[in-house]
């Protein structure tokens, strides 16, 4: 065999690694079920699809569980186990709908569209789909979206009060070399301001991004780690305790949030004239504004909720999962006002308010093939010649 032949021999080798044999394979199941070798120590040039089946085998032995469901799947398996899933052994399966069409009058989506949902809660589907009927005969729900950003808030620490306003005029004046360091770590990433808030010997920084179309949570993370990292703490001398010091805040619930917003801030409103509220939703102006008032107002204050609504978090629950999203997120965007006020003696104004909703039309889970169909059912394909549209265009039909 000639140089050339073995030197693309090796490379095809070493791009697509031979399956192992057989009895290596069951080698390396009987290591984990003794607790010999832990469940991401297996041969780091090994297939993706084949460390996943060795897992579930072992599993299977370990647990007398069979994996049959677990291991059937789609997806890209080599990807998925490097960027979404560590230990990786088959998927979830969770069913999905559509409902719509739904009819959005927003600057970027502007026509009626197919929302898929993925859930396994019976009626959500059904209840949502009368919801797109009504806005659908009432001529579609007017939207309006901000791009707040992305936050992130290290914390640090410092002496006193004399030395923690030091740090908080020293951060002021050196902006522009903070803004360097967070936007060489992407071109996707742009500085938007920096807010300190500071008790004791206590200092939190909360880093404000523009992410593009990426929702940016790693991506401000990053950014955040190397400018504490190589600028603010050689240069200031004030320790960091830790790159998120809760002051972002990150799904939880949060009156920052609340009040500063996260992510995009979404408004959406609609009219519903007597014929849509008798015919579609069953009811009459006075007492779906009765109701809202007593459940969604005062009973939201009885309870100390931060979430003046029925029930977001199950549409957002159902709408990020089918489309990428991060589920943990849904803390956040379930914090929402629904307004409902009378406008003459049988039609309502219905408005609602979503102050902290993190979204992505690129990165993380919109990467899964399942995922990334469901945003092309929503015309979602981002533009590097206009970052941030197609972002603003889910959050618009959500």
């Amino acid at each position: 065999m000639s140089r050339s032949a073995k030197g693309r021999e090796m490379k095809m080798t070493k791009a697509n690694p031979l399956p192992a044999p057989r009895s290596t394979r069951d080698d390396l199941v009987e290591s984990l079920v003794r607790g010999e070798r832990r469940f991401h120590e297996l041969p780091k040039d090994m297939p993706a699809e084949e460390a996943a089946d060795i897992r579930r085998r072992a599993l299977e032995r370990m647990t007398e569980t069979p994996l049959a469901h677990i291991a059937h799947h789609s997806l890209d398996v080599s990807r998925a186990s490097q960027r979404h899933c560590e230990n990786f052994i088959g998927v979830a399966q969770i069913p999905m709908g559509i409902v719509g069409p739904l009819r959005v009058r927003g600057q970027y989506a502007d026509g009626d569209f197919w929302v898929p949902m993925a859930t396994t809660e019976a009626a959500l589907i059904a209840s949502t789909n009368r919801g797109c009927s009504a806005i659908r005969e009432a001529g579609g729900a007017v939207v309006r979206v901000e791009d707040v950003g992305m936050t992130r808030a290290p914390v640090f620490r410092t002496s006193g009060i004399v030395q923690t306003q030091w740090f908080v005029q020293w951060i002021e004046e050196h902006m522009e070399e903070i803004r360097q360091h967070t936007e060489n770590t992407s071109r996707h990433l742009r500085l938007l301001e920096v807010r300190p808030y500071a008790f004791g010997s206590t200092v939190f920084l909360r880093f404000r991004f523009d992410s593009g179309d990426a929702m940016g949570m790693n991506m401000v993370t990053i950014a955040c780690d190397r400018v504490v990292n190589e600028y603010i703490e050689p240069a200031a001398g004030i320790p960091c305790i830790g790159l998120s010091g809760n002051y972002c805040v990150d799904k939880k619930p949060a009156a920052i949030n609340w009040q500063e917003g996260r992510g995009k801030r979404i408004y959406a409103e609609v009219i519903l004239e007597a014929p849509v509220l008798h015919h579609n939703l069953k009811t009459n102006a006075r007492d779906l504004v009765e109701v809202q008032y007593r459940k969604n107002l005062l009973g939201s204050i009885a309870a100390g909720s931060m979430g003046y609504n029925a029930h977001y978090a199950n549409v957002l629950a159902g709408f990020f999962i089918a489309t990428g999203q991060d589920p943990a997120h849904v803390v956040e965007g379930s914090m929402g006002l629904t307004c409902i006020e009378s406008r003459g003696p049988d039609s309502v104004f219905a408005s609602v308010y979503m102050p902290d909703v993190p979204l992505g039309a690129l990165g993380g889970g919109t990467q899964l093939d399942t995922q990334r169909e469901a945003l092309a059912l929503l015309g979602v394909t981002p533009d590097p010649e206009r970052p941030g549209e197609a972002v603003i265009r889910l959050a618009e039909i959500l």
